[in-house]
């Protein structure tokens, strides 16, 4: 392999005596002290600039060994366009930071700490310069796109590697860019040797135990864990949010109500609609918002929601058959009125079919949630024909399905019959206080249902913004 070639240096035999003084001189290293990187070898050759551009199979491999380090620059991509930059490296062990923009689409952003730190939004925007900075301190890596922190991973006693990734691993070792797509342009790079007891400071949560951890066996095989429903209420912050993201390894989409009836962060109109994306939108997370009750259609323009990466909706509010709105997740809000559990079910279902044909929603989330006192009877109530009355509804409007932990629905058996059908699917927690779950529900149906990388939605699948928006209930 050509990179094989490109680091022949770090492992030749004859090459001992160089290396050897090339440890005696980092020996001597000026500590702290920010310097140029501006030497480079392209396959043997010598090129010094700070400035560089990378092409698709080209690799430039800096001079020097380094251990802890601070390295900062800029990065200009091009549309489709992605380069790695290797640290630690001899070509096949270290890790590598992607440096790739554009929309949501299931490739990995910048920022991203490969098959370790999976990113699935990105920060900057192909066509202009950003920020970003990779620092290694002991154990902790850390990685900022254009200021935000969007990387905080230190790397347990006992790391989970498959065998394709045995050697992504700390040590020592070379920087290196490799251009993977098109060409990304460089500036202003500059590395800062640290001692050898630099430490992040701002690293306070304990690392996660990998030999237990579902997350890191999906980041190894690339696939995308982004959890699209996460709300910022029952004492959640942004800035915890951002922590837990980093650490679990868990991408979080970051969602507000936008309506009237819900709990937590609620938006009442377009301006604050605005005001809200303006507030999320440099922060690491996915952009959601949640329509929430049934009059939101009627509240909100299709322009205002369009800023979103994605908007979600459920069914958990409903018109009911006497005309009231109700909250079927509250008992005091679900009326029979002389009805039978089965003919309320059928308008459940009805209603859920209203919903997810009339309004613009990318995600049906708690998808078939059922009155409290119905729940024992989950399977008895969502028989195959109501089931599919509903898979229909998703399938003609390319509305994904959410599979939710926090409720455990739907049920295993329809999520497989979703697969069949070639649905999309989303993970979504809809968490309640800051002390929620790790996807554990998803990963189960990942491996009872054969669930794919293939098989999750993205926000460039969306075809919200050409769908009609009808008012169809009277209130």
């Amino acid at each position: 392999m050509k990179m094989n070639r490109i680091f022949r240096l770090f492992r030749s035999p004859s090459a001992t005596s160089a290396v050897a003084c090339l440890a005696l001189v980092c020996s001597c290293a000026r500590y702290d002290t920010p310097q140029p990187l501006d030497s480079w070898n392209s396959e043997g050759r010598a090129v010094r600039t700070s400035a560089p551009t990378v092409a698709a199979g080209q690799t430039l491999t800096a001079a020097g060994d380094y251990k802890n380090f601070r390295l900062t620059g800029q990065a200009m991509t091009q549309e489709g366009a992605e380069a790695a930059l290797l640290f630690h490296s001899d070509g096949e062990s270290g890790y590598e930071v992607i440096l790739r923009n554009g929309p949501i689409d299931g490739t990995r952003k910048s920022g991203s700490l490969a098959a370790v730190r999976n990113l699935y939004r990105s920060l900057a925007t192909d066509g202009e310069w950003f920020d970003f900075e990779v620092a290694v301190r002991g154990k902790n890596i850390l990685v900022r796109i254009d200021g935000a922190d969007v990387v905080c991973y230190t790397e347990p006693e006992v790391p989970y590697r498959v065998e394709k990734y045995a050697r992504r691993l700390l040590s020592h070792g070379a920087i290196a860019l490799r251009g993977v797509e098109g060409e990304v342009a460089f500036r202003n790079l500059t590395v800062t040797r640290l001692r050898d007891d630099a430490r992040n400071e701002a690293d306070t949560l304990p690392p996660v135990d990998e030999r237990a951890d579902a997350v890191i066996r999906a980041q190894q095989r690339n696939f995308p864990v982004i959890d699209y429903h996460v709300h910022l209420k029952g004492g959640l912050t942004k800035e915890q949010a951002h922590a837990m993201s980093m650490n679990y390894g868990i991408n979080y989409g970051v969602a507000p109500n936008a309506g009237e009836g819900g709990v937590g962060r609620m938006l009442a109109d377009d301006k604050e609609v605005y005001e809200y994306f303006d507030e999320v939108k440099p922060l690491p997370f996915l952009c959601g918002v949640q329509g929430e009750g049934r009059k939101w259609t009627a509240t909100f323009s299709q322009e205002a929601l369009g800023v979103f990466d994605y908007l979600f909706t459920d069914a958990m509010t409903i018109i009911d058959h006497k005309g009231r709105n109700s909250r079927i997740y509250r008992p005091e809000e679900v009326h029979y009125d002389g009805v039978t559990k089965e003919q309320y079910m059928d308008h459940l279902v009805d209603q859920t079919v209203k919903i997810l044909t009339n309004e613009p929603a990318d995600i049906y989330a708690n998808p078939t949630y059922l009155p409290e006192d119905m729940q024992a009877d989950y399977d008895k109530y969502w028989t195959d024909e109501r089931v599919d009355r509903v898979l229909d509804a998703l399938q003609r409007h390319s509305i994904a399905l959410e599979i939710n932990p926090r409720y455990r629905i739907p049920s295993i058996d329809i999520i497989r019959k979703a697969k069949q059908r070639g649905l999309k699917f989303t993970f979504g927690t809809n968490n309640v206080d800051a002390d929620f779950g790790r996807l554990e529900y998803c990963f189960e149906a990942m491996d009872k249902c054969g669930i794919g990388a293939d098989d999750i939605w993205f926000p460039s699948m969306s075809v919200r913004r050409s769908r009609p928006v009808v008012i169809y209930n009277k209130f």
